[in-house]
């Protein structure tokens, strides 16, 4: 599409604003939360629309096609400047684009019904908005998630708790998202028996160290989380560090949980308890829930492998 000089300006303007308060929250002020995921994109979508020239007549079509382009560019500089990596601009890609879109037809709407006097009072409103989510982003609680998946395996419960104790080095994964830069698990060894006892997950960014709360052979293992490693390795042309790549992402606890089924075999669940100071977390916990299943399926799978080869 072709743009006019003007809304090329306002399309990088946008881009490049959005790109500073997004720098300045995460980098320097720490928050990854309302402001970063919902007041940028409504920028995004809402500025480039809303300051074209009220002479310049604007279609439904061409304001879905500003927004993205803004939303796009907007994202490009994140990744070439080294902020975020592709996974996490993937990962935010659906709620910034709802935004964008909801913001760009806001603008589209407040467009047509324009009085130059009235711009005073919209940048009072996004100001004002701006000051709230900062502080819901800096004064919300921590909830205490949970991710459990659970699966059957065809070997006695015995059979499956030394499994699940210890099992041997896994096979490179297949799955995408993995190969892609989350973090998986490798194997796992344990030093000591019972309460007390320490249990070394090894993952490819490091190892989680799990101190043993409960040790209920052969039905129950429960554990806390001393230590952990980087949830991830961005993709990108740069060895990001990002924040929230330390301490947004916290795995506090977690259990093996065993049961004695009919015909000699046992279902197995993996429950992890966790905690991430990304908002908003209703949108977040669907993509955490995933990813920690993932991780999940992957050792439970493993276990049921060697469990059932004896």
């Amino acid at each position: 599409m072709n743009f006019s000089k003007k809304t090329w300006a306002l399309i990088l303007t946008t881009a490049i604003l959005a790109s500073a308060i997004t720098i300045f929250q995460t980098e320097y002020w720490g928050s990854y939360g309302f402001v970063t995921f919902l007041f940028v994109p409504l920028l995004i979508g809402l500025i480039p629309i809303y300051f074209l020239d009220e002479n310049e007549p604007i279609r439904k079509s061409q304001v879905v096609i500003i927004g993205l382009t803004t939303l796009s560019i907007f994202s490009i500089i994140l990744v070439l400047i080294g902020i975020e990596g592709m996974i996490c601009i993937a990962m935010a890609a659906p709620i910034g684009t709802i935004i964008t879109l909801f913001g760009s037809f806001i603008a589209y709407i407040l467009r047509k019904n324009r009085k130059k006097e009235k711009g005073l009072t919209t940048t009072l409103i996004m100001l004002t908005t701006l000051s709230l989510f900062s502080y819901v982003d800096k004064n919300s609680t921590l909830s205490l998630n949970e991710a459990k998946t659970s699966i059957v395996v065809e070997a006695n419960i015995n059979t499956v708790w030394n499994n699940v104790i210890t099992f041997p080095k896994l096979s490179e994964p297949k799955e995408y998202l993995f190969k892609a830069g989350i973090s998986y698990p490798i194997e796992a060894t344990i030093a000591g028996k019972g309460k007390g006892a320490i249990r070394y997950c090894k993952f490819n960014t490091g190892d989680f160290i799990e101190p043993i709360t409960e040790w209920n052979e052969p039905n129950l293992l429960a554990f806390n989380v001393d230590q952990q490693p980087l949830p991830m390795k961005e993709l990108s042309m740069y060895d990001i560090d990002a924040p929230h790549l330390h301490d947004y992402f916290l795995s506090k606890k977690g259990q093996f949980k065993l049961t004695k089924l009919s015909n000699n075999r046992t279902l197995l669940e993996g429950t992890t308890w966790y905690t991430h100071n990304i908002r908003p977390e209703f949108y977040w916990k669907l993509w955490s829930n995933y990813i920690i299943h993932r991780i999940h399926l992957r050792v439970l799978e493993n276990i049921k492998s060697n469990s059932e080869k004896n």
